[in-house]
């Protein structure tokens, strides 16, 4: 389902307000992951995953930094991700699923720190959103 007006002007208005934020709610993102999903380690066998760990916010900072990224290009997220989309399909061979595990993830964080903007309507809107962005990253495995 393509993302309507008012679900990019809901993301951007959101993302907007997380500000310099956005590395601090990723990393808590791939913390829940991690401790979720334990499986999704099974990809960063070279970092110290343990909650608060420096390469765990790094890796936070990347996820934000691709996030922040395809707000920005909403209207071309493939040109925006391709890179990304390369290197997780054909170099690190993620599962796909774990993209999808860690927006799960990033939705829950976010509904936590932002309660009363969380509405249903934008929930709705960022998960359309973060679908876009894992389809997008899923692209280069076809």
């Amino acid at each position: 389902m393509a993302l309507s007006a008012r679900d990019r002007a809901m993301v951007r208005a959101l993302w907007k307000k997380l500000g310099d934020n956005v590395g601090v709610y990723t990393t808590e993102a791939l913390e829940r992951t991690f401790l979720s999903f334990p499986g999704t380690k099974t990809y960063f066998p070279h970092l110290d995953l343990s909650p608060g760990s420096a390469q765990v916010k790094a890796h936070g900072q990347k996820v934000a930094a691709a996030l922040t990224l395809a707000v920005d290009q909403l209207d071309d997220l493939p040109g925006a991700l391709a890179s990304l989309s390369d290197l997780h399909a054909h170099k690190l061979r993620v599962d796909p699923a774990n993209f999808q595990l860690l927006c799960h993830c990033l939705l829950v964080t976010l509904a936590r720190h932002y309660p009363g903007d969380f509405s249903p309507t934008m929930q709705a809107s960022l998960d359309k959103f973060l679908s876009h962005v894992t389809s997008t990253l899923v692209s280069k495995y076809r």
